[in-house]
C-alpha cells in the first residue's frame, strides 16, 4: 500500500518526454534507470525493488496500450509523403536553394488528386489515411487479413493485385512474420514505373534492396519513406530525387507526446486505484 514513507515507485528504463517525467514525479516515486551507471544498475534495482510496482514482470503482468494516440499524426504524414513525393517537393526545394531556378525550368511532377490509392492494412491508421485520401477524390482499395465488413472500399485478397490496380501504394499494417517484405519485387513491378510507394509502418515491410533496384532502374516512380529497414542506416537513396525520406518521425509531435504521456498516467492511476484499466491488452 502506498504511504508517505513508501510511495509507489515507477521505473523508467529510458528518457521519455519531460512532461511525462514531470507528471509522474508529482504522483509517484520516479526511478530513472538510465541515470544509474551501467556497473551499478544491478545494485540500483536491488535497492529500490521493494518500491517499484510499475514495470514489466515475468508473472502477473497487466498490459495496456495507447490506441489512437498516434493515428492522426501518422495518417497526416502518409498524405504529406504522398504529396511531397508526387510533387517532388524536396527536389524542388534543393533546386531553388542551388540557384538553378534562374537558368532552367523545374521538371514536371505528378498530381495526387484523383489517383487510385491502395492501402495495405485497414486498421485505425489505414482507415484514417483512406479518409484523408478520399478528400482528394482518390479511389481507395485495400488488402488485409480479411475483408472489413463495414468498409465501402474494394478489398483485394492479394497485395500484388492491389498494387496492379493502384497508382499509390501505402503500407500501414502491423509487422509480423507474414508481412515481412510484403512489398517485394513482384509488388513493385505490379505497381509500375509511374507508381509510388509510401511506408509509415515498419521498414521491414519493404524489401529494401529490391526497392533501391526498382527506383534506380526506373521500374518504380518514387517512394516516400518515414521508416527504413535498418534504421538509422540510410541506404543508397540519398541522391534520388524521386525519394522523400523522414527519420521515423511521423508521430514526433508535441501533441502526440502529450497525449501518450496523459494516457500512461491514466493507466497508472486506474491500476493503482483498483479501477478497470483504460485500454487493457491482458
Amino acid at each position: 500500500m502506498e504511504t508517505a514513507s513508501n510511495p509507489i515507485g515507477v521505473l523508467l528504463l529510458r528518457p521519455l518526454s519531460p512532461y511525462l517525467q514531470q507528471e509522474l514525479s508529482k504522483r509517484y516515486a520516479l526511478f530513472k534507470f538510465w541515470e544509474s551507471p551501467p556497473h551499478l544498475r544491478r545494485e540500483f534495482l536491488g535497492e529500490h525493488s521493494s518500491s517499484i510496482r510499475a514495470v514489466c514482470r515475468t508473472r502477473g503482468i497487466r498490459v495496456t496500450y495507447t490506441p489512437d494516440a498516434l493515428t492522426d499524426e501518422v495518417a497526416d504524414m502518409a498524405i504529406l509523403l504522398i504529396l511531397a513525393t508526387s510533387h517532388r517537393i524536396c527536389a524542388a526545394d534543393r533546386y531553388v536553394r542551388r540557384g538553378e531556378w534562374r537558368n532552367s525550368d523545374f521538371k514536371l511532377s505528378s498530381k495526387f488528386s484523383g489517383k487510385s490509392v491502395g492501402i495495405i492494412g485497414l486498421g485505425r491508421i489505414g482507415s484514417a489515411i483512406a479518409k484523408r485520401a478520399e478528400a482528394f477524390g482518390c479511389r481507395i482499395g485495400y488488402n488485409s487479413r480479411s475483408p472489413k465488413p463495414d468498409s465501402r472500399y474494394k478489398y483485394y485478397t492479394s497485395v500484388t493485385d492491389l498494387a496492379s490496380d493502384s497508382q499509390i501504394l501505402v503500407v500501414s499494417c502491423a509487422l509480423t512474420p507474414e508481412t515481412h517484405h510484403i512489398v517485394n519485387r513482384g509488388v513493385m513491378d505490379a505497381l509500375g514505373r509511374d507508381g509510388i510507394i509510401i511506408n509509415i509502418a515498419r521498414g521491414s515491410h519493404i524489401d529494401q534492396a529490391e526497392l533501391i533496384s526498382a527506383l534506380t532502374e526506373g521500374r518504380l516512380g518514387g517512394a516516400g519513406l518515414d521508416v527504413l529497414e535498418h534504421e538509422p542506416e540510410v541506404p543508397d537513396l540519398l541522391e534520388l530525387d524521386n525519394v522523400v525520406l523522414s527519420p521515423h518521425a511521423a508521430a514526433s509531435t508535441y501533441e502526440t507526446r502529450k497525449r501518450l504521456a496523459d494516457l500512461i498516467i491514466g493507466h497508472l492511476e486506474t491500476h493503482f486505484s483498483n479501477k478497470p484499466l483504460l485500454n487493457p491488452v491482458i
